[in-house]
């Protein structure tokens, strides 16, 4: 895999095109297309079904050969950066060298599959920060959840703050975007009990049944889930606190449910030295 050509210029079209992609979430709906930076996020996307489109480098940085290593990189455009150039790109300050314009997946509910009779969700309604989410995809990745819905998204899930603070989990867990109403009716037809996090909640979180098909959904930090979450929740469920404040960060909220859940089904992860 040779660099079919090289830009050593900021000015160049092509460049300023992929800040657009980078930069603005319309042009990235509008186009199908996103920008992924960084060799492990790169490597987990193609390993979730992801397609390149056209793969930027720095040799400076990322010598050829180690593409080699990347599967599915094989017949796409390549192209060098320089150093400069990589640098007016790159969005993160330490970087490894590698950028990539990929297609973006549609996400829609229907395409779900779930790998268990009794599959484990997250539904996030409206998160408010890229980072919360990418934070959520992140304790999704660990727990080995069958999927997380994203009910009223705000924003888009290719913003490059979700996929930087996922770690790259995003690629690595099934994600599907709908309304509140499509979401709570996916829910239903699908006989999956709703356990919806909420403050003075009925259920003391370690006291609910998380053992049947389960989706836990949290809303924001700052007025929680809208109505129709609590009433047509399975049940309302509450993390006591002894503290002076009455809530917690929303993806340490959601970790402490579904690492729960996960306790109550047995899950017992491996550490692989």
């Amino acid at each position: 895999m040779a660099s079919e050509k090289h830009i050593s210029s900021i000015q160049n079209p092509e460049i300023r095109q992929l800040q657009h992609w980078s930069q603005k979430s319309r042009d990235r709906r509008k186009s199908g297309l996103f920008v992924l930076e960084g060799y492990r996020e790169l490597g987990l996307a193609l390993k979730g079904g992801y397609r390149i489109r056209t793969l930027y480098f720095c040799p400076d940085i990322l010598p050829v050969e180690e593409l080699h290593q990347l599967g599915g990189t094989t017949g796409c455009p390549l192209v060098s950066l320089s150093p400069e150039v990589y640098r007016h790109v790159a969005y993160r300050g330490k970087t490894e060298g590698v950028i990539a314009l990929m297609e973006a997946k549609s996400h829609r509910l229907g395409d779900l599959e779930f790998r268990r009779e009794q599959p484990l969700i997250l539904v996030a309604e409206s998160p408010e920060k890229p980072g919360n989410l990418g934070a959520l995809l992140r304790t999704a990745d660990a727990a080995s959840l069958d999927a997380v819905i994203v009910a009223d998204m705000q924003g888009d899930l290719y913003n490059p703050n979700v996929i930087r603070s996922s770690v790259g989990c995003l690629f690595t867990v099934p994600v599907a975007t709908g309304t509140t109403e499509e979401v709570l009716d996916f829910l239903k037809k699908r006989h999956i009990g709703i356990f919806a996090a909420s403050l003075g909640g009925a259920v003391r979180y370690d006291r609910a049944d998380f053992t049947g098909a389960s989706a836990i959904a949290v809303g924001t930090e700052a007025t929680g889930l809208t109505p129709g979450w609590t009433e047509q929740a399975a049940a309302c469920v509450e993390i006591p606190m002894g503290g002076e404040i009455d809530s917690m960060n929303v993806s340490v909220a959601a970790a402490i449910l579904i690492f729960e859940a996960c306790r109550q089904r047995g899950f017992a992860p491996v550490v692989e030295k």
